[in-house]
């Protein structure tokens, strides 16, 4: 064959290869928005649902949702109440790689639902977890070794909110944030090689830390840290930590904010079960933001599973299943009971729905009607007690991965799967 011929032949072969393959780095994906850039996966699933690769039935306690980048996925998991850990397994079979205590497991002042909530964070060679007491740390990616460690109930004063931490720390560039909240330093941001603090934002309120975890947002040049604490949706100057705005109607009656903002150009969106849904849009002038609300209506995409904005549709879920609104105006365009009140994720055109009963649903994402495209019971699930299935669902190169307390599954969603 000739050297033309065999240059030819081998850049076909790449043309031709599966275009999925991104990974999962962080809570709620890359951009933090519940969103997946890859393609070549399954548009409906057989009757018999995807191929279940592996099931593995020892990661332990928790709530955390895994991180995957390359053939590692990374998770937070406990092992009673003095041990809360982080942990790291091969995506081929779910062996587990290496694991390292973080410290206890935070006490809960409400209903007991103990155990491991954050995503750690992959970044370059290094991860960063927080710990449901407040154990913020670095560990090397390859051998979970920990660079540094700080507990930021202890450090920083911070108050938590009644069932512990359940953040996954930002990182931005060298700086990484996170909500320790309280009066003292209800925000920080700190030098993620060494842990020293930057900055720290002591809000008025006082706001405990609540559940969510924050997210980037950028209008009119300004750059933001926008944050759903226990009193308000709140937006911070990243560069000094002030204080820019707050919209409190979402939190209204709420004793938990749980679902991340979801962020479009100037438009950032909120929700509770309590609270309802609503949408704000932010205008900058001199350095100073207004949060003016465009709408607010208690039968929105509220649910704790979050919400994934798709072209001009929010798609999420409340207590009558999953549902698409027009994201600029707040108008219902259908519900269907689907696998009720979940958390979702979105690749390649299609919505998946972790149903807190167990199920997932693959569905299309259309504003016209509700299409379902496949639907699976996970085998096995573990006693749930008075909790839920929380986990969020995730894909990454290919897979499908969905945690449920001690239980991990691996589906191969691949288009290729099976041929």
């Amino acid at each position: 064959m000739s050297l033309r011929r065999t240059f030819a032949v081998m850049v076909w072969s790449l043309l031709v290869v599966p275009a999925w393959g991104a990974d999962w780095p962080q809570w709620r994906g890359p951009e933090r928005s519940g969103i997946s850039q890859e393609t070549g996966l399954r548009a409906e699933w057989p009757a018999e649902g995807p191929k279940l690769v592996w099931q593995v039935k020892n990661v332990d306690d928790g709530y955390s949702t895994p991180a995957v980048v390359g053939d590692r996925l990374y998770l937070i998991s406990n092992k009673g109440m003095d041990n809360e850990f982080v942990q790291a397994l091969d995506t081929a079979d779910g062996k587990q790689l290496w694991a390292t205590h973080l410290g206890k497991v935070g006490v809960n002042r409400g209903p007991q639902y103990p155990g491991s909530r954050s995503t750690p964070t992959v970044d370059g060679d290094a991860i960063y977890a927080l710990g449901s007491d407040g154990d913020l740390a670095c560990l090397d990616r390859a051998t979970g070794a920990i660079r540094w460690l700080k507990n930021v109930r202890a450090v920083y004063h911070g108050e938590p909110g009644a069932w512990a931490y359940s953040e996954s720390p930002l990182i931005d560039g060298d700086v990484l944030v996170c909500t320790p909240g309280g009066k003292d330093a209800t925000f920080v941001a700190l030098d993620k090689r060494t842990g020293d603090l930057l900055w720290k934002s002591a809000l008025s309120e006082g706001d405990q830390a609540s559940y969510a975890s924050a997210i980037i947002v950028e209008v009119g040049g300004l750059k933001q840290y926008v944050q759903f604490v226990q009193k308000g949706l709140v937006g911070l100057d990243a560069r000094s930590g002030k204080l820019l705005w707050r919209y409190a109607k979402t939190a209204t009656g709420s004793p938990a904010n749980i679902p991340t903002p979801v962020a479009a150009d100037a438009f950032v969106y909120s929700g509770t079960n309590r609270g309802g849904g609503g949408l704000v849009q932010l205008k900058v002038g001199n350095d100073a933001v207004e949060a003016t609300e465009v709408y607010f209506a208690p039968k929105l995409p509220t649910s704790i599973g979050g919400a994934v904005k798709v072209g001009g549709y929010l798609y999420g879920t409340n207590t009558g299943g999953l549902m698409c609104v027009d994201f600029a105006t707040g108008e219902v365009k259908w519900q269907d009971r689907s696998v009720g009140a979940g958390s979702v994720c979105y690749a390649e055109n299609r919505i998946y729905v972790h149903g807190e009963k167990g199920d997932l649903a693959l569905v299309e994402a259309t504003p016209e009607a509700y299409r379902e495209k496949g639907r699976i019971t996970p085998p096995d699930q573990p006693e749930r007690g008075k909790s839920a299935a929380w986990a969020y669902p995730i894909i990454a190169g290919g897979r499908l991965y969905i945690r449920d307390l001690g239980t991990l599954w691996s589906y191969d969603v691949s288009s290729s799967a099976g041929q």
